[in-house]
């Protein structure tokens, strides 16, 4: 029973409390109060015009720097390296010298196919002589016809003979040039894979070094397939690189588009371009990944506005005009692509139309705007 009281005491006291506070007049919604006293404020804005120029037509995407040569230097001979002539990392040009392997070996080898080659030489000089002593033979008819075919059978097995020794010959003095082995395109070298002393075998699947030609250096890009048609008409369109420094810093160049794949990738839509770059500076390296843009000519007459001035909602791409009455109205656009720091528009806007560029945050349709920086307007 003492229970019960209690309970009903609280719900009385609950009550009570509640209708002075109506009674009082007090505000449940005191947020929606400040932000409606908000909204009539002026909210100091930055605005520009909407502008009709000719603007650039182009396409941005991701690169990877390819050296045009590279060339992974191997012996073509068994052999001890005698001689390393470059260091780790040097510009080669070509026909510099590189390794020398021990050329003894290839030595003797010639030795012995030019001795082998005076032996036959002297073979050939007496079976000619034979060959025309028996012909007058032959011709008087000392000797029978069979008889001298035995003399000329052995001076045309000289002459194979000697033929045979003079390629042995050659294919000697090849061996002993491939003991220098030369650098065969001009380039920069990588490192030494092999150090002197250590034995090669011909052809090794393991190269001495490999060469990489920087300039001119090629860039590989992909830009998608519905660019296809302004590639192709736009020849060798100009492609400009930026990388960066070893300081991180951005390194603009530009080069020539050399190359368009014959065919569009059809697991990602897009086709396979290559620029030419003069790389004079070697400021792009082989493997580097860049930012490319290729022109594609100018579209006249675009409408622009700076990025900035877009925002995003749930409904797509909107900008804040500001009208007659200087008030914030909410403008939804349709942005064709961006060119920089501007927005080029398919649709929402006119020329001259005043759009908010900054201090959109605090805007809502209809607020009420002060000009803050009026320096910028028309720019």
């Amino acid at each position: 029973m003492a229970i019960d009281t209690r309970a009903r005491l609280q719900t009385a006291v609950l009550v009570w409390s509640l209708s002075v506070l109506g009674g009082c007049g007090v505000d449940q919604s005191p947020s929606a109060g400040n932000a409606a006293k908000a909204s009539q404020q002026d909210v100091p804005v930055v605005l520009v015009s909407v502008q009709r120029r000719n603007v650039p037509v182009s396409v941005e995407g991701i690169g990877n720097v390819e050296a045009i040569a590279s060339v992974a230097v191997k012996s073509r001979i068994d052999g001890q390296i005698v001689k390393v002539a470059f260091a780790d990392g040097d510009d080669v040009k070509p026909g510099q010298l590189l390794f020398e392997i021990d050329r003894r070996p290839a030595l003797a080898q010639l030795r012995q196919a030019e001795a082998r080659l005076a032996s036959d030489l002297a073979l050939l000089a007496q079976a000619r002589a034979q060959d025309a002593r028996y012909q007058d033979l032959l011709q008087q008819r000392f000797i029978s016809a069979d008889g001298y075919q035995q003399y000329k059978t052995r001076l045309d097995s000289a002459l194979a003979n000697v033929e045979a020794d003079r390629a042995a010959v050659d294919g000697a003095r090849l061996q002993l040039q491939y003991c220098t082995i030369r650098a065969p395109i001009v380039g920069r070298a990588g490192r030494i894979l092999i150090q002197q002393g250590n034995l090669v075998k011909a052809n090794d699947s393991e190269a001495l070094v490999v060469i990489k030609q920087l300039t001119p250096i090629f860039v590989n890009f992909s830009v998608p397939e519905q660019y296809l048609a302004q590639v192709r008409s736009a020849g060798a369109a100009v492609v400009t690189v930026v990388g960066s420094d070893a300081d991180g810093q951005a390194v603009q160049t530009s080069g020539t588009l050399a190359f368009v794949d014959n065919a569009v990738d059809p697991a990602t839509g897009t086709v396979k371009l290559r620029a030419s770059v003069a790389n004079r500076d070697t400021g792009l390296w082989p493997g580097q990944f860049v930012r490319t843009v290729l022109a594609l000519g100018e579209q006249a007459g675009a409408l622009v506005v700076p990025v900035d001035a877009v925002q995003t909602g749930p409904k797509g791409s909107y900008v804040f005009v500001v009208d007659a009455e200087g008030k914030a109205q909410r403008r939804e656009v349709e942005v064709a692509r961006t060119a920089g720091a501007e927005a080029v528009l398919a649709s929402g806007l006119a020329e001259g139309e005043q759009v908010v560029v900054d201090g959109q945050s605090r805007l809502v349709p209809g607020s009420p705007v002060l000009v803050r920086d009026a320096t910028r307007q028309g720019s």
